[in-house]
């Protein structure tokens, strides 16, 4: 049996302190949308006052149309109704006005803000006194038929909302009060009803707004358990939560990309084909001690793959006003060889053609010609720091439109929004942000995890356990030495 040496094996134990950590599944899970929702009378109330720019109520008509999608709606299921309000309230439409999903999506996407103040008691107020009215569609009290209004406010009221609110509730009308950036809190929990922490809900910002859709679609749902019902098409295993369920597979397997089926795990002993292209944001605003940080991110990456002509290949390309090939995929057989000509390349400056970089990217990067290998998967990392200076959407939809599975990391004054048309679904698991390049290196981290679930999970649950194993014993012996030199420095002083 042959003895590794003491420096490979401190080499060893640094490569693996630099892995990610073990994570309990390795592949995102699908959800299930198969909910059935409870009939409901629910009204909209939703702030367009001045402080709530339209890009900004864009972002909350996306919000109740994602809710709305996941309503069974008719005139014998859901209803529902939006009322507006600023300074005035205004009525969008009424509980009778739409009775299927199309017809209220397409009149959601036609409100405009009133941009004025802030009268959310006078907002409720029209609520309770006629929006729920027979005369706008508002159905008898019953306990099949739940009266739901879903309040929407950034701001503080100009009048009161804790009377009205009271008036509401005791009404049976159930009240969730949403709160976003510099919302009065307490007037939040003045309107909602109990349990308030299932009924108010904050978030930083409109641009989140739409996570909030989930609750909203568990909250109607009429079946909690659609495992124990039969309601899912998972393969092998069926994890229930309330209104929706995740799927799983057995030991042994591992869950394919459609998120239901499962496949046999190879046992560890092999990857996929992975042909892998940067596309680096090389403008002025990177700085060169960044783009020096950025070098070692690839760098960090590169030192997880399975480099060769088999499995991965590694190409790389810059830009700036104009996009320039480092190196094409293949040129470079070895990881020492990616390494070095990544350290070797030169900072461009200048402008963010994160649009023309993507154009390359798909008439360029991913071509036989230019070293792809027919049936290996293809993935790019897109590197930015800002906003882009032309238009990224129609390449960034066809490079996932050719089934390349694209990543998107920003740094600093990147635009999120960017990053997530950029992002592969499911987005937050593709997409990635930081606000200081010095911390890049955990998203590197999370990079190649993802990367290498991409190219054998079953191979890469046996690392993880593997290196996971070893950090425990590596920590227990730094422990010991630890130990051993305190225990030495007390020696040395007695005897001085």
């Amino acid at each position: 049996m042959r003895v590794a040496s003491g420096t490979s094996l401190a080499l060893c134990g640094l490569l693996l302190l630099l892995q990610p950590p073990p994570s309990l599944g390795l592949t995102p899970p699908s959800r299930g949308h198969l909910c059935r929702t409870r009939p409901a009378d629910l009204v909209f109330v939703v702030d367009s006052s001045r402080s709530v720019r339209p890009v900004e109520f864009e972002k909350v008509k996306v919000f109740l149309s994602q809710v709305i999608e996941s309503l069974d709606v008719g005139p014998n299921a859901t209803r529902v109704g939006v009322v507006n309000y600023a300074s005035a309230v205004k009525q969008e439409f009424p509980l009778r006005a739409h009775s299927s999903k199309a017809a209220l999506l397409q009149a959601v996407r036609r409100i405009q803000p009133l941009s004025t103040g802030t009268m959310t008691g006078l907002a409720l107020q029209f609520a309770i006194t006629k929006a729920f009215g027979d005369a706008e569609g508002g159905r008898s009290r019953s306990p099949d038929i739940s009266k739901v209004v879903i309040v929407v406010t950034d701001g503080r009221p100009q009048d009161s909302v804790r009377d009205v609110s009271a008036r509401a509730r005791a009404s049976g009308i159930e009240l969730f009060a949403i709160g976003v950036g510099r919302v009065d809190k307490a007037t939040l929990r003045q309107m909602a009803s109990e349990p308030q922490d299932e009924h108010v809900d904050y978030v930083e910002s409109y641009s989140v707004i739409e996570k909030l859709s989930k609750k909203f679609q568990e909250a109607f749902c009429l079946v909690s358990d659609l495992c124990a019902t039969g309601d899912h098409d998972c393969e092998q295993v069926c994890i229930s939560s309330p209104g929706s369920y995740t799927c799983a597979c057995h030991e042994g397997f591992t869950l394919n990309s459609d998120g239901r089926t499962c496949n046999v795990c190879s046992g560890g002993g092999g990857s996929s084909a992975t042909d892998l292209v940067f596309l680096i944001d090389g403008s002025k605003s990177v700085r060169p001690e960044n783009f020096e940080l950025v070098k070692k991110f690839i760098n960090q990456i590169v030192d997880t793959l399975d480099v060769s002509d088999r499995l991965a290949q590694v190409g790389l390309v810059q830009y700036s006003s104009s996009v320039r090939q480092e190196f094409p995929l293949g040129r470079f057989h070895t990881k020492k060889d990616i390494k070095a000509a990544v350290r070797n390349m030169s900072y461009m400056e200048k402008g963010t053609m994160t649009g023309a970089a993507l154009k390359y990217l798909i008439d360029n990067s991913f071509t036989v010609s230019s070293g792809a290998r027919p049936g290996a998967q293809k993935v790019g990392i897109v590197f930015t720091d800002g906003q882009s200076q032309d238009y990224i959407n129609d390449a960034a939809k066809k490079a996932k439109d050719l089934g390349f599975k694209m990543f998107a990391v920003g740094v600093g004054n990147a635009v999120e929004d960017e990053l997530r048309e950029i992002a592969s679904e499911p987005v937050a698991e593709h997409y990635f942000y930081t606000a200081d390049f010095k911390t890049i290196n955990q998203i590197g981290k999370k990079l190649q995890k993802k990367i290498c679930v991409e190219e054998d999970p079953c191979a890469c649950e046996a690392i993880v356990k593997f290196q996971a194993k070893v950090e425990g014993l590596l920590q227990a012996l730094t422990r010991k030495l630890e130990a051993v030199s305190k225990r030495l420095a007390v020696l040395e002083n007695r005897v001085v």
